[in-house]
């Protein structure tokens, strides 16, 4: 590969990919008290905003990997940038009509766009660079990843919450106009964001093409069936447990405002509640950069086991206090989810030799728990209540702990599948 400095401009330019995609990702969980209140939406409906974006990855992950084969990174990168501004843009005409669907219509192109992102970034910088230190680069790129999840919630509230909020009592106490105006004004607050994120995506996106990217190229091997992966046991019971992990993360930040205003903290405003989301996702940051050389040295399972247990007593915890203890245990979740993904990915892919890539291509689609568990806790909140609604990414984080425990060493349901 080429020398450090004809690599670091390249090097750059992907790593900000990770950065935008996942601060943009993360606003969501600042766009979903957002939009509940702008379109006056239940809980259920609010979490659409989550189908929407993970049902995104579930759907395009493969047709995007053979996109990718036939046309290559670059163009996938390019094509990831460019759609996801198309879905940015279309936040400006789906405020301007206050119209629910093409909120989610705008998500879904985003998301889209990101699925390329997301299949073409790790291969970049694997190979951008010195081989031995690939390992290296990839683990700075997930810590820039992180900061860009750490600091979205923190730049959306600024945007779409206020210090100041206009109590319930009063806006039920407008006039049909005086209502329609308010909740016309609280729509337009996303075009300022949106529209910046648009011309990011473009600008990085002209950046990409004109700049010069080393071409990958395959093994060679087969990647085999999706139906030859599942003989696996060990790989479908992971996916699900990635689904699980995901769903009960984003079930939990999608939530982290509504539940934080209903535990009885006095005065406590949407953006101050949103403080909570940036400091798990913090917490979820420092437990990467822990984890890493936790990694090294300790048994993963037994510390996948260990965090899904303390998961599930941080949100028990959690769902029977009130107040500043309640929010910041369901907050420090976030530590403990931090090293579950890649342990989960290891596990799961684990001795599937030339199955591997379409193993991998499950486990990304496994990610379709992000589009499901918030829905589902949305309807128990609006039958329940928030708290109980609490009891699925507990459920969750149990399966995780029969996965560490048992579950990675379920047997080939096919045993010639491994020969």
């Amino acid at each position: 590969m080429k020398n450090g400095k004809n690599v670091l401009i390249p090097l750059l330019v992907v790593m900000s990919l990770m950065f935008i995609w996942n601060l943009s990702r993360n606003i969501n969980d600042i766009l979903i008290p957002h939009l509940k209140r702008a379109c006056q939406l239940t809980d259920f409906q609010s979490s659409l905003i989550q189908s929407a974006f993970f049902g995104a990855y579930f759907l395009l992950a493969l047709p995007v990997g053979k996109f990718i084969n036939k046309y290559g990174y670059k163009a996938g990168m390019v094509t990831g940038l460019l759609t996801a501004a198309i879905g940015a843009f279309m936040f400006f005409p789906a405020a301007s009509v206050r119209y629910y669907p093409l909120f989610l219509g705008a998500l879904f192109i985003m998301a889209a766009g990101f699925t390329f992102l997301e299949v073409t970034a790790t291969p970049y910088i694997s190979v951008l660079g010195n081989p031995d230190r690939a390992s290296s680069r990839l683990s700075l790129a997930s810590a820039v990843g992180s900061l860009g999840a750490t600091l979205g919630p923190y730049i959306g509230s600024r945007f779409l919450l206020h210090a100041v909020e206009v109590p319930p009592q009063t806006v039920a106490q407008f006039d049909p106009a005086q209502l329609n105006a308010y909740l016309n004004s609280e729509a337009q607050l996303v075009k300022v964001p949106y529209l910046s994120l648009g011309v990011l995506f473009v600008a990085i996106g002209l950046l990409v093409f004109f700049i010069k990217l080393p071409k990958i190229e395959g093994d060679g091997k087969s990647a085999g069936s999706l139906r030859s992966v599942l003989k696996f046991g060990h790989t479908v019971l992971g996916a699900l447990g990635v689904f699980c992990y995901l769903g009960a993360e984003v079930g939990i930040v999608s939530f982290m405002i509504r539940y934080a205003k209903a535990s009885g903290i006095a005065g406590l405003t949407e953006q101050s509640a949103a403080l909570f989301i940036t400091f798990y996702m913090a917490l979820v940051l420092i437990g990467r950069l822990a984890g890493a050389f936790a990694l090294r040295n300790m048994n993963a399972t037994k510390i996948l086991a260990f965090c899904s247990a303390a998961a599930i007593v941080l949100i028990g915890i959690s769902i029977f206090s009130g107040g500043y203890v309640s929010v910041y245990a369901l907050s420090l979740v976030g530590l403990f989810t931090s090293v579950m993904y890649p342990i989960l990915f290891t596990l799961s892919i684990k001795n599937l030799g030339v199955y591997t890539k379409t193993g991998s291509s499950l486990i990304i689609m496994s990610i379709v728990g992000g589009a499901i568990v918030p829905p589902l806790m949305g309807l128990l909140s609006d039958a329940f209540g928030i708290k109980p609604a609490f009891i699925i990414p507990a459920i969750c984080y149990a399966y995780l702990v029969f996965y560490a425990r048992s579950g990675y060493r379920v047997l080939n349901i096919d045993r010639e599948a491994a020969l």
